[in-house]
């Protein structure tokens, strides 16, 4: 059984509704752009971040939010981040860079890093995500995603992200 059945059994046993859509494999949120007319919902970007204390994070935002990283840390309570190693996210995460979700807290048994969730999408009808690989398209609720995050035992943290201008 791959981590992927084992997550997606989880989300069946604890009445997590969601839907997969198969497609190529997407690794920037301009290749996925084709898809989002195929597949209904908010689409995502996530990024896999480590900060100057050594906190790893995975924020989750639209897929059309340009996150301005010098004002993250005072929206998410973390001290001056940049982005972390491929190496870090495929040991603690279990997933390859383009293949960042927050699904993967299903793969971080340690508790080593912590979930962030634009508040946009925490109160969305669909959220779509990776299902630990890119070339799949997982869809579940706002609130079904942070009740998944909750049992994996990751607090999500709920904000508002600061934008680029």
């Amino acid at each position: 059984m791959t981590r992927e059945s084992e997550m997606l059994g989880m989300l069946e046993a604890n009445g997590i509704a969601w839907s997969l859509h198969e497609h190529e494999a997407v690794f920037t949120v301009e290749e996925s752009a084709r898809l989002h007319a195929e597949i209904a919902g908010a689409h995502t970007k996530n990024l896999f971040l480590k900060d100057a204390g050594g906190q790893f994070w995975v924020v989750t935002a639209p897929h059309d939010v340009s996150i301005d990283l010098k004002a993250l840390p005072a929206a998410i309570g973390s001290k001056k981040v940049s982005f972390g190693k491929a190496e870090a996210m495929e040991e603690l995460l279990g997933v390859v860079p383009g293949s960042v979700t927050p699904l993967a807290a299903f793969n971080d048994t340690a508790q080593a890093v912590t979930f962030v969730v634009d508040h946009r999408l925490a109160d969305a009808d669909t959220v779509n995500v990776h299902p630990l690989r890119n070339t799949a398209t997982l869809g579940l609720s706002g609130a079904d995603l942070q009740a998944f995050l909750r049992l994996t035992g990751h607090e999500p943290v709920v904000t508002e992200l600061p934008a680029r201008v």
